[in-house]
């Protein structure tokens, strides 16, 4: 009996010393929604991509560039005497035109008016925040944008719509170092 009892014991310590084990969810979620938003934007890059180099074929004449921030752009009026070109906090007058990729006036310089940008301190679309770093004080660019670095999905929520890419052409007029 004593025997018995040094067994059941023994039994007992062995299973009370099992470490816990992790509860399992009950229902396991996927990553479904987030890999289909992944190839949709793939897929809508690679077409937006096509479309530019669509254009920028049709226009041998004139050198692009690409950036490497994911756009494409050519210099309508280069300034090489002026080695000056905005920084972080510096004052931006700026103007410039939206066109859809067809070539169709979306904002002209005349509505837009001229604008005054702080570097990185305002809002400003990321493509045209990135492209006014690469100019200098006179000088007129050409950019293309692929929606993403435009207005991206939400669009202006005025006269740009969801994942439009756009056609900016840009003058800086003037930069204060502040």
């Amino acid at each position: 009996m004593t025997r018995f009892f040094l067994i059941l014991t023994l039994a007992v310590f062995c299973a009370s010393c099992k470490s816990p084990e992790a509860r399992r969810p009950i229902s396991a979620k996927t990553g479904s929604f987030i890999d289909q938003s992944v190839q949709r934007n793939i897929q809508l890059n690679e077409r937006e991509t096509a479309d530019i180099e669509k254009i920028m074929s049709e226009n041998p004449e004139i050198d692009y560039i690409a950036s490497e921030s994911g756009f494409w752009y050519y210099y309508n009026h280069k300034v090489a005497d002026s080695l000056l070109t905005p920084g972080f906090g510096d004052l931006v007058n700026f103007d410039y035109n939206v066109k859809s990729l067809d070539g169709s006036l979306i904002y002209s310089k005349g509505s837009l008016q001229n604008q005054n940008y702080l570097m990185d301190k305002q809002e400003l679309f990321t493509g045209l925040r990135e492209g006014l770093k690469l100019m200098r004080p006179g000088e007129t660019a050409t950019f293309l944008f692929p929606s993403q670095k435009a207005y991206g999905y939400y669009g202006d929520e005025n006269k740009i719509g969801t994942n439009v890419p756009l056609i900016c052409e840009v003058t800086i007029n003037s930069i204060k170092d502040l």
